[in-house]
């Protein structure tokens, strides 16, 4: 694959661009299922369903997505819809090749080449970007900014660039443990960030909140995950500054590293909703949007609002389940209920659960905490935000952490919050329909905001 037949692509690239700091989110067309299948992200996509994920993405702080394809199928036409969302809300799109399938080189052409002039198509040096994973065993490997899985070894950095002389930059995927009981180090990241420094195009880094698969025939593990959201991150800002982050990922189900909304229309095969469905990761955005705004201006937010958000398994890694599969490293994740504090002033955290009760003082700023899991069956935690021995806000996790019972294999957790606005607007409802029982009157869904509003401008009364 010659270098140029990308590089021609970006002659029809008539704004200048500038490479300030970029988030992406790994977008998934296509999900892997129990018979090596493709259970499709996508498929079932209309533009509307682009445009919501676009609009939360970009809500958040996120620039674009990278679109990982797996073959020139139905994917294609489907990203057609993708840029025409993409183009009404000024959100950026790159592909992210998946090379462990075959493709045809002129079949790669023709699908940048789609788009190659769309405002949407993300540019780097004037240089349309384009991405991949794997393609390092391939015969030709010419790609602008892969990701090679074989190259996550530090000591391997060094020989990259000399033994791929096409390539621009590089994307390290690798932002999980390796199937270790630690934390990941920024080893591999600042080893081949200096690897690709002279070259023209970024060092991407991968920031991931978790990683479990429990798919037969398709991978059955999970890495130790239980802070990694919050510390890869801190890795991110403090200690690597990539030029671009690339969130894995904003839908990948199967891996349970998603942190958009489950969409009810997609596909997931006949295993992944047994781990899936109704584990929600929504609040995971707000730790993401914090981050965000400090890896683009280079210093932390000022928080101006108090927030927990916080994540649990549904049950204990030594439980028996009736069916799936015990995946590898079992063993290393922690039985406990993890809290990320996002405070504007300093507060007490309780964590409680069962007979266990942790207490904890969080500054300004971002403070961790956890509670370990009790023995107690059937236990739901308990989170609250405490000043000067007065509750500011508290609520109740809503999925039970259960002792027996457990029918499939599944170390992916909920993700939950909780915050001072959430409280104002469940007392808002509670307001609004005494009211409507007062005067007899439908109450519309703007009064309760109005009624927050209240409360947020003249205090809580009561």
């Amino acid at each position: 694959m010659q270098k140029f037949m990308f590089l021609s692509l970006t002659c029809v690239a008539l704004v200048r661009v500038t490479n300030a700091q970029h988030v992406f989110a790994h977008f998934m067309d296509s999900l892997q299922d129990t018979l090596r299948l493709y259970a499709q992200n996508s498929y079932s996509y209309a533009e509307s369903d682009w445009t919501n994920d676009m609009t939360t993405a970009q809500n958040i702080g996120i620039d674009g997505f990278a679109l990982n394809i797996a073959a020139n199928d139905y994917e294609v036409d489907r990203i057609v819809d993708a840029y025409a969302a993409a183009e009404a809300l000024g959100f950026k799109l790159f592909y992210s090749f998946d090379m462990s399938y075959t493709w045809q080189q002129s079949d790669m052409v023709n699908i940048v080449g789609n788009h190659s002039s769309s405002p949407s198509t993300f540019l780097w040096n004037n240089t349309i970007l384009v991405s991949t994973y794997s393609g390092e065993t391939k015969a030709s490997t010419s790609y602008l900014h892969p990701h090679f899985t074989t190259y996550r070894d530090p000591s391997d950095a060094a020989s990259l660039v000399s033994t791929f002389p096409s390539i621009d930059g590089f994307f390290n995927w690798w932002s999980w443990p390796a199937d270790v009981d630690a934390n990941l180090t920024t080893a591999t990241d600042l080893a081949y960030k200096a690897a690709v420094s002279s070259l023209s195009g970024p060092y991407i880094m991968s920031v991931s909140p978790w990683q479990f698969k429990n798919l037969d025939g398709a991978g059955d593990w999970v890495e130790y995950s239980d802070t990694l959201w919050n510390y890869r991150w801190q890795q991110a800002v403090n200690d690597v500054k990539p030029d671009i982050i690339e969130i894995a990922t904003w839908n990948d189900y199967g891996e349970s590293h998603y942190i958009g909304d489950i969409n009810p229309n997609v596909y997931l095969g006949t295993q992944a909703p047994l781990y899936v469905d109704g584990f929600t990761h929504a609040a995971w955005r707000d730790v993401a949007q914090y981050y965000i705004s400090w890896f683009k201006t280079g210093s932390a937010p000022t928080i101006t609002k108090d927030e927990v958000v916080f994540w649990y398994r549904a049950w204990p890694k030594a439980v028996n389940c009736s069916t799936g599969s015990l995946p590898r490293n079992a063993a290393y994740p922690e039985d406990a209920v993890f809290a990320l504090a996002m405070l504007k002033d300093t507060a007490t955290i309780t964590l409680a659960m069962g007979s266990n009760t942790v207490n904890f003082t969080a500054g300004a700023g971002v403070t961790m905490g956890s509670v370990p899991f009790p023995s107690e069956d059937s236990q739901v935690p308990y989170i609250a935000i405490s000043r000067d021995g007065t509750t500011v806000v508290d609520t109740h996790g809503s999925m039970y952490v259960n002792q027996s019972g457990c029918t499939y294999y599944n170390f992916n957790p909920f993700v939950g919050n909780i915050s001072r606005l959430m409280k104002l607007v469940s007392r808002s409802r509670a307001l609004c329909s005494d009211l409507k029982d007062a005067i007899k009157v439908t109450m519309d869904p703007w009064m309760i905001w109005i009624m927050t509003l209240t409360l947020l401008v003249y205090g809580e009364r009561d």
